[in-house]
């Protein structure tokens, strides 16, 4: 017997899931799919901060079951929980009013979608879709600019005609719920899936880091890089599945998780200098 559920992850500070070394300019790459070129979290990671947490925490027994034994006994069985990879959801974009907007397109709200109603969870039935590319789905008024007599949402350097939907305003407020995000009716915005392939190359926060001379410091022959993050505020989503091993059901699992449910945990690389911190939140559902 399994059971699933959906968690979010809300980024509170920029997130780095690196690959290693990049071939580019950018010297330190964000992990993303190979088709899509959309970011993601690897499951491998959620699994073993989680993991360390709770051991952290003197629960040996329920770690044992619920993430599986030492690699020294890994023949024994598998772990109850098993945690699919954290995909992109909602990117926050700097807008020229309203400070930023959360952005989503029609391709990444079916997917969700898809994997939400396995878990029992019944998002809004409608998915938006702008009728073109320059066109964008709002929730409200916050992030719309008046302009000649026109009605914009100005998202990094694109200027893109805002309309307000009665199920964009659906889906905003149903992920305000869920996904515990504040204001997020306030800010919602659907871009064409093309926009949203551009936006995922340019709008994504890059810095130059640098290591200091203990002695002088001055930058260290050859100790600048440049390393990709996922902005603040970007929610992700993933799926975990349960199953019963042995003697421990399936629900038993899921309730054990509930124990991370808001907290604050620290994902990724760069985690000295604050990177990675990320609120997860497990959704509700019925299977």
């Amino acid at each position: 017997m399994t059971t699933a559920r959906v968690y979010f992850l809300h980024a509170l500070s920029p997130l780095h899931a690196g690959t290693g070394q990049g071939v580019g300019v950018i010297d330190l790459p964000i992990a993303r799919e190979k088709a899509t070129g959309i970011p993601y979290l690897p499951g491998s990671s959620i699994k073993g901060v989680l993991r360390d947490t709770m051991q952290a925490q003197n629960q040996n027994g329920v770690v044992k079951k619920l993430f599986g034994p030492d690699t020294t006994d890994a023949a024994e069985h598998a772990g109850a929980a098993q945690f699919a990879d954290a995909l992109l959801l909602l990117l926050p974009i700097r807008s020229l009013r309203g400070i930023f907007a959360w952005v989503t397109s029609p391709y990444l709200l079916r997917r969700f979608v898809r994997d939400a109603r396995e878990t029992g969870l019944t998002p809004p039935s409608q998915i938006p879709v702008p009728p073109e590319r320059r066109q964008a789905l709002v929730s409200g008024n916050a992030i719309v600019l008046n302009h000649n007599e026109e009605q914009l949402v100005v998202l990094e350097d694109l200027d893109l005609m805002a309309s307000v939907s009665p199920p964009t305003k659906e889906w905003a407020a149903w992920l305000e719920e869920q996904a515990t995000l504040e204001d997020a009716i306030q800010r919602f915005c659907i871009v064409h899936d093309d926009v949203l392939s551009f936006l995922l190359q340019t709008a994504t926060e890059v810095v130059a880091r640098i290591r200091l001379q203990d002695d002088t410091k001055t930058v260290a022959k050859g100790a600048l890089w440049y390393e990709e993050a996922l902005p603040a505020e970007t929610l992700l989503y993933g799926v975990i599945v349960a199953q019963t091993i042995n003697q421990y059901l399936a629900a038993q699992a899921i309730n054990d998780l509930q124990v991370f449910d808001q907290k604050i945990f620290q994902f990724g690389g760069s985690a000295t200098v604050g990177r990675g911190m990320c609120q997860f939140r497990l959704a509700g559902g019925t299977k």
